[in-house]
């Protein structure tokens, strides 16, 4: 699939993001390795504890429509520099290996590894 169809479908489900706090939405695009598309949008709760992030919202819908293996995810917003994933998101990509990170806002991207933006996400952990 085209990197700018996915950067499309993520931009068009910013555009349902529920951010009646922060008012800044977020939209990600996550494409498995069969090539399907599951998108996701960030959604507040006054419990800011409770909100969940846009990239976590696309990779859950792609898992609970029977999905593990992804080829690639993509996470657009309004920033002055392309949007960087929080650190829960970076982790639920490495849950998945996610091998390649596209990070856009209006005028650039940015592609990232996994091992770029989470450095040795496994090594230690549980004895892996």
């Amino acid at each position: 699939m085209e990197r700018s169809f996915l950067i499309e479908a993520a931009w068009t489900t910013r555009n349902l993001a529920y951010a009646p706090y922060s008012n800044f939405q977020v939209g990600a695009a996550v494409e498995t390795t069969d090539g399907k598309i599951f998108t996701g949008c960030n959604v507040e709760n006054l419990s800011y504890g409770l909100t969940i992030c846009a990239e976590r919202s696309a990779i859950f819908s792609a898992v609970a429509a029977g999905c593990q293996t992804f080829s690639r995810i993509v996470v657009v917003a309004d920033t002055d520099e392309p949007i960087s994933p929080c650190g829960a998101c970076r982790q639920v990509m490495a849950e998945f290996q996610i091998p390649e990170i596209i990070l856009c806002n209006r005028h650039s991207q940015m592609i990232f590894t996994l091992d770029q933006l989470l450095p040795r996400a496994t090594t230690g952990i549980l004895n892996h």
